[in-house]
């Protein structure tokens, strides 16, 4: 099912192809009746009609009632509360005129956000005043961490679970995006068994079925907080798909249709980066410099079929793989500078 044109790029995909919203409760039911087992990659779908289908003996995974949680950063972070999951100290406002709090901090709307919209820093009263987000948010405090990570989880039907080791993410600030992606990560042993842990304790509780990412700040001192988490296949796994034995997208069949899960041993080190929309360029997309990574070895292209660029839209990523996670590094940063996406 898919909201976006006649001609999504996931089209050629499908052996069925729907149009319709994904917020549209009957598009979303009747899409559902003609399915034994339904899956999700994006959150922000109908949970009304995941809960319909679910009564009406499909299978739903992962779970609606994960779903909404999921779509409330408020939820989100009270799920953590109550279940001494580590995480930076937060409160819930109804409006700005609520927030009571010393800056800078961190301002999330609760639902309706997603990368790149809805979380801002706010650094002083007079940005709050311009800034700040009118809706119901989550105010959060500003974290002073050395590394951002995440944890890929999965589990079946039957409840085995299994963890990929953790990877190091940079980010773009101007655009809330991920920028790098490297794996393996550079923790300590301790840390590694820590945020593996702990990723393995909330699939554990919510019981959910399906992949779980679980992103989390390591701070100066070494402390792990959980940021946030995705219930899909998501970006912080892309690389797994080169790199480990068992990519996320194989991982997520396995535990809807309770196979036995797959080794997320790692078979190579690798860096990922995202094809970003250039800032000042929105129309038909055109990529510079693909041909010039295609020469590279290790190099592997993915690119999502959108045909419209805009600024910091994801159009694609980039996985280098090497047996040297440092030369990897050295080449994904060469290499990005050398790709484009404009209009």
């Amino acid at each position: 099912m898919c909201w976006t044109p006649a001609d999504a790029p996931c089209r050629h995909l499908c052996h069925q192809f729907t149009q319709g919203s994904f917020n549209d409760y009957d598009t979303v039911v009747e899409f559902g009746m003609v399915c034994d087992i339904i899956t999700i990659e994006i959150e922000n779908v109908n949970v009304d009609a995941l809960y319909e289908l679910q009564k009406r003996g499909k299978e739903v995974y992962p779970q609606p009632h994960i779903i909404s949680m999921i779509q409330d950063k408020g939820l989100q972070k009270n799920f953590y509360n109550e279940n001494n999951i580590p995480t930076a100290k937060y409160k819930l406002v109804n409006n700005k005129t609520e927030i009571d709090w010393p800056f800078p901090y961190i301002q999330k709307m609760r639902t309706e956000g997603y990368d790149g919209k809805g979380v801002r820093k706010i650094d002083s009263a007079e940005e709050l005043a311009q800034y700040g987000f009118t809706t119901p948010s989550v105010v959060e405090e500003l974290v002073n961490f050395e590394k951002e990570i995440a944890v890929t989880v999965a589990r079946n039907v039957s409840g085995d679970i299994v963890a990929y080791p953790p990877v190091e993410m940079k980010f773009n600030h101007e655009a809330n995006l991920l920028d790098y992606l490297f794996a393996p990560s550079r923790l300590s042993p301790s840390q590694i068994k820590e945020a593996s842990d702990i990723a393995i304790k909330i699939i554990s509780q919510l019981e959910m079925v399906g992949i779980l990412a679980v992103e989390m700040f390591v701070t100066a001192d070494g402390t792990i907080l959980v940021n946030e988490m995705a219930p899909r296949a998501h970006n912080s796994g892309h690389q797994t798909i080169e790199a480990n034995h068992t990519s996320q997208y194989e991982q997520i069949l396995r535990a809807i249709y309770n196979m036995p899960l797959g080794s997320t041993e790692i078979i190579t080190s690798a860096v990922m980066f995202n094809l970003l929309g250039e800032k000042g360029f929105t129309g038909n997309a055109k990529y510079e410099g693909i041909d010039e990574l295609l020469k590279v070895e290790g190099v592997h292209i993915h690119l999502y079929g959108k045909t419209i660029t805009k600024p910091f839209r994801k159009m694609g990523h980039v996985t280098v793989t090497h047996n040297d996670i440092d030369e990897a590094i050295s080449i994904a940063m060469q290499l990005k500078k050398e790709i484009k996406v404009k209009a």
